[in-house]
């Protein structure tokens, strides 16, 4: 069944890969000197996860969604432009948990608000660019799938929010 497929495939992937807790700890575990050369590793290693994540993310699309060869070919660009904004979303929730990384253990009660409400509006800022590309992509394909590819791409966010939140410790515990 492709419900249990797609679910299964997606956790699969996130728990194979590298979480930002063990890059964190492979970071912090460098000496002074070597901090560079492990944030570059860290980068590497992020990219790879990333380019690896968009690929399998456009592959269960692919699967998923059904479209005839002349849906497709009007879909597929609107994706890839959908998919480069959504991008800088995930620029900006990586920004806040390498801030996040950086600061623990010493965070204040100001930053962890700061860190929190900056996190919410990258929510909000994805829940924009969805309800900005439900009018986009229904100019080239039919509401039902549309709103199939919503659905699809909400739960592979979700998923893959789920696995990287799970693996940040709670604010509370630096104390």
């Amino acid at each position: 069944m492709k419900k249990i497929g797609f679910a299964v495939l997606v956790m699969v992937v996130l728990c194979g890969q590298g979480s930002p807790k063990v890059f964190a700890q492979k970071a912090s575990s460098q000496t002074d000197g070597a901090v560079g050369g492990a944030d570059a590793m860290m980068s590497h290693e992020l990219a790879l996860f990333r380019k690896d994540i968009s690929s399998i993310k456009k592959q269960l699309i692919a699967e998923n969604l059904n479209l005839t060869d002349s849906e497709a070919t009007k879909f597929w660009p609107v994706y890839e432009q959908y998919s480069a904004e959504y991008g800088k979303v995930n620029e900006t929730r990586a920004a806040i948990i390498k801030e996040y990384a950086d600061e623990y253990g010493t965070l204040t009660d100001e930053q962890a608000d700061n860190l929190i409400r900056r996190w919410l509006d990258a929510d909000i800022s994805a829940a924009q660019l969805r309800q900005k590309y439900v009018s986009i992509l229904r100019k080239v394909l039919p509401g039902k799938m549309v709103a199939t590819f919503i659905q699809l791409d909400r739960r592979i966010s979700m998923l893959i929010d789920l696995k990287v939140t799970s693996q940040l410790p709670l604010v509370q515990s630096q104390e």
